[in-house]
């Protein structure tokens, strides 16, 4: 089985998820798990995992409402989880790599922190949440962080955020909301042009990206902006990573979509229970790809995206 490298493995530093408890927040609709670097390894070489991207999930830093001004708690927790996640990274660099929390809607903070991070910390990337108080990417308001990952070739991994309405009772957002959440950012990434503008980025959608291959060429017009063709080509300019993606119903629908080599591995470690990431991982080995296919999926895009990764794998 080739080496994996993870694009959707997930950070929990512990005073912030020990701030999180304190607000009472429960991302996805589950409690904030426990994490640290010796049970992220252990599952990684369960599964066969060399490397693993790492990122702070939803609700990020940010969590003042819809104020996108200054913000200096969500500016100190950014600080503090990307030193934390560089850390982590310095101790392992040949096991782990990270995503940049930003402080979205606060755009001057966002860019500030992705400055400090990209440039002194060595992020992997950024994470950004498809949706913060109702905005969405793609917000005009948030262009200039976007022109500016743009200018540097960044690679932002999009996670979605709690869907801005009401949940269903007896549904938990992560079941179905999430999904949305992370479709309605990459139309609206698509439709305000900001895929065109900034062609240079290399964006992830989380979880094969929600709904849209399945759909695409449903929002292909919109996301064309009155050109179906186009639209469909600037959808599948996006990347899908596999994070509980790779049943039978969710990876025909990726792949008849989506290029292969646009499809990076990922586990949800460790929001999602272990039953699951591993038996997508099950699903995953056992669906007939090609070995280029399986190669490419598995860790030759990720290869691509992070080439400092690219290392021998699991000795």
């Amino acid at each position: 089985m080739t080496s994996r490298i993870d694009t959707h493995q997930h950070i929990v530093p512990p005073q912030y998820r020990q701030w999180l408890v304190g607000q009472g927040i429960k991302p996805g609709g589950i409690p904030v798990p426990d994490w640290d670097s010796r049970s992220a390894i252990a599952m990684m070489d369960g599964l066969g995992i060399q490397a693993g991207v790492l990122s702070v999930s939803t609700p990020g830093v940010h969590l003042t409402g819809d104020d996108p001004g200054p913000a200096p708690t969500a500016r100190d927790w950014a600080r503090r989880v990307n030193e934390f996640a560089a850390e982590t990274v310095k101790d392992r660099p040949e096991r782990f790599g990270f995503f940049a929390t930003l402080t979205l809607p606060d755009v001057d903070g966002a860019l500030a922190e992705a400055a400090y991070a990209l440039d002194e910390l060595h992020a992997d990337g950024v994470i950004l949440l498809s949706s913060v108080a109702g905005r969405y990417l793609g917000d005009p308001a948030f262009a200039p962080l976007m022109d500016e990952l743009n200018r540097r070739r960044a690679v932002v991994f999009v996670h979605p955020a709690e869907l801005p309405a009401p949940p269903v009772p007896g549904l938990p957002s992560f079941a179905v909301d999430f999904l949305l959440d992370t479709t309605r950012a990459a139309l609206n990434l698509a439709a305000s042009g900001t895929m065109d503008r900034c062609a240079d980025l290399r964006i992830i959608l989380s979880h094969g990206g929600g709904f849209l291959p399945y759909a695409a060429y449903r929002m292909a017009l919109v996301a064309g902006r009155g050109n179906a063709a186009r639209g469909l080509e600037t959808l599948r300019r996006f990347y899908f990573d596999l994070a509980l993606s790779s049943s039978p119903t969710a990876l025909p629908a990726l792949l008849a979509f989506a290029d292969p080599s646009r499809i990076t591995y990922g586990s949800d470690f460790p929001y999602a229970p272990a039953p699951a990431y591993q038996s997508m991982a099950r699903m995953l080995d056992a669906y007939p790809l090609t070995d280029d296919q399986r190669l490419a999926i598995d860790s030759g895009n990720a290869q691509r995206l992070f080439p400092r990764l690219a290392g021998p794998g699991i000795g």
